[in-house]
């Protein structure tokens, strides 16, 4: 990512904090109506879930300028949904999601280039998941 994706990312979070609940419901809806086959991945309270992905969104954003501060939270998670029965593919699809939702919550303060930066900085996060995945198989 680039200095100034990082910054737009950055930024962009700030107005997502206060409707964090919006974008998170956002998020699931699209996401079970793009891919119903990953609705039963999720056992746990969507409430629970829902808190869980906006705060590993939070340490992502934070930790762009210095990724080695969220490199080990991010490895594990990626183990761990490897024990879910989370495929690699299934990364592309909650990243649509995800790009969906706060392009849809943020409507036209949702830039294109807002959109690159999120694409990059959610590129990673996928990548050292499916990476860390791997590693098990």
């Amino acid at each position: 990512m680039t200095p100034d994706q990082i910054v737009l990312v950055q930024d962009s979070f700030r107005r997502v904090g206060p409707i964090e609940d919006k974008i998170s419901n956002l998020f699931y809806h699209r996401l079970f109506e793009v891919a119903p086959q990953v609705a039963p991945l999720f056992r746990d309270d969507m409430g629970v879930q829902k808190k869980k992905f906006m705060q590993m969104l939070e340490l992502l954003v934070k930790g762009l300028n210095t990724p080695e501060s969220f490199l080990p939270e991010v490895v594990g998670l990626g183990q761990r949904h490897t024990s879910y029965d989370v495929a690699p593919e299934h990364y592309v699809v909650v990243g649509e999601s995800l790009i969906w939702a706060l392009d849809y919550a943020l409507g036209e303060d949702f830039t294109e280039d807002m959109h690159m930066a999120w694409v990059a900085a959610y590129g990673t996060l996928a990548d050292v998941m499916i990476g860390a995945g791997s590693e098990l198989t």
